[in-house]
């Protein structure tokens, strides 16, 4: 039985062939409509994967054991509202008062910075200030030369840490260390080489420029007493959310802040993060998924029509066939087999269509990322359409009665 079935299905499908090469037009606009729904499905199932390892690098930048303390409160933007409200009594306590931290390093900014090299210079959005041990408050080892130490720290030296990507702007393939360059019309020596991080979306990583937090404050005259950032990293990472508490807390009490008033500063946790990236990707796969499924099922009832269309005007055809023998079975798995053709010459078309759609749409928060399960699925979902869609026609060519059908009545 497994062998006729087997057989009937080899035939079924030589036949389809046929009369998908036969019917051009038809095959063109039911793979074209297929495309588009699948072409739909790609980019969704390419954009959550995306989002999915953006995840996992934010968190494993960002560090697992680590928050930020920011002056402000992000979450309330009211007129008026003080930024710098994190000082170096709060850096203090919190090193010496909260439960399992070990690093509490308050941090810098300056932006727009020029860096030259000689003739090469580079434009830099932002520098950092930083504390002594910036590779082990960050999780980011040194690939050449040293950290910053607290020497480095007591005297203000012009020294700096550079990622591999601004190195490769300013020196080339020549290593850095030991090398002068200017920031901001200063001279600073480059004391270290950061190792490169790379990854999707994170490649901006690489251009980090770190010199000593106390250099920062007395070369581009950085207010002394306040703070926009502090990163705190705690032994125990399983319990951010109780670490995040007790930092609050703390900064209430120190703050002065009173039952009810709200926090003028913010916290944030990789937590955070997994949650905010979560929200997006859900309200995006919710929208996205609705235009697939909205899309496939669009491809599905064209297939469907085209399909009615094709056995009314092939009766004679089906009618022949079944007059020299052929089985109800034979004549439904030629078209569910027409079917599936179809949707999987639609289903390679959509795929492609989707990742030149990748190409083009560009994010700042997560790449799309199309990998050999996108693949998979776009043709699953396409057999599955060619089945569903394609079976009502089929079961309709099947049940023709030879004669009518020989005389054209497929009614």
């Amino acid at each position: 039985m497994a062998k006729d079935i087997l057989n009937i299905l080899r035939k079924a499908l030589g036949q389809a062939w046929r009369a998908v090469l036969a019917y051009r037009l038809r095959s063109f606009f039911v793979m074209l409509a297929v495309s588009l729904g699948i072409a739909s499905l790609s980019v969704i199932v390419a954009t959550m994967e995306g989002a999915n390892r953006r995840i996992d690098e934010m968190v494993s930048i960002f560090g697992p054991d680590a928050a930020f303390v920011q002056g402000g409160n992000m979450f309330s933007r009211a007129v008026g509202q003080r930024t710098r409200t994190i000082t170096w009594e709060d850096v203090s306590a919190m090193r010496l008062s909260l439960p399992g931290v070990y690093i509490a390093a308050p941090i810098s900014f300056k932006g727009q910075v020029t860096l030259i090299n000689g003739s090469r210079n580079y434009q830099k959005d932002m520098i950092m200030g930083s504390t002594e041990g910036y590779s082990r408050t960050w999780d980011w080892p040194l690939a050449q030369g040293r950290d910053i130490s607290p020497s480095d720290l007591e005297q203000a030296e012009n020294v700096a840490l550079l990622g591999v990507e601004i190195t490769r702007e300013l020196f080339g393939d020549e290593s850095p260390i030991g090398r002068s360059i200017q920031i901001a019309k200063a001279p600073f020596t480059v004391i270290g080489l950061l190792t490169e991080r790379g990854g999707s979306g994170s490649d901006q990583m690489d251009y980090t420029v770190v010199i000593p937090l106390s250099t920062m404050i007395r070369r581009f005259n950085q207010d002394r007493h306040y703070f926009r950032t502090v990163r705190l990293k705690f032994e125990d990472p399983q319990n951010m959310a109780a670490h995040s508490a007790n930092t609050a807390s703390l900064l209430r009490h120190l703050h002065g802040l009173e039952e009810g008033q709200p926090d003028d500063f913010s916290i944030i946790t990789s937590l955070d993060i997994q949650r905010f990236i979560g929200m997006l990707k859900s309200g995006l796969s919710i929208f996205l998924g609705i235009t697939a499924l909205a899309a496939i099922c669009v491809s599905g009832f064209v297939l469907a029509n085209l399909f009615y269309i094709s056995v009314s005007e092939r009766g004679p055809e089906v009618g022949l066939r079944k007059a020299l023998g052929a089985s109800s079975l034979a004549v439904t798995m030629q078209f569910l087999c027409e079917a599936v053709l179809l949707t999987i010459g639609g289903a390679v078309c959509g795929v492609i269509w989707g990742m030149l759609i990748g190409l083009t749409i560009k994010t700042t928060l997560f790449n799309i990322e199309f990998s050999f399960s996108v693949f998979v699925l776009s043709l699953a979902a396409a057999v599955l359409v060619g089945l569903v869609f394609g079976i009502r026609p089929a079961r309709r060519a099947a049940g023709m009665d030879p004669i009518s059908a020989l005389k054209g009545q497929t009614e």
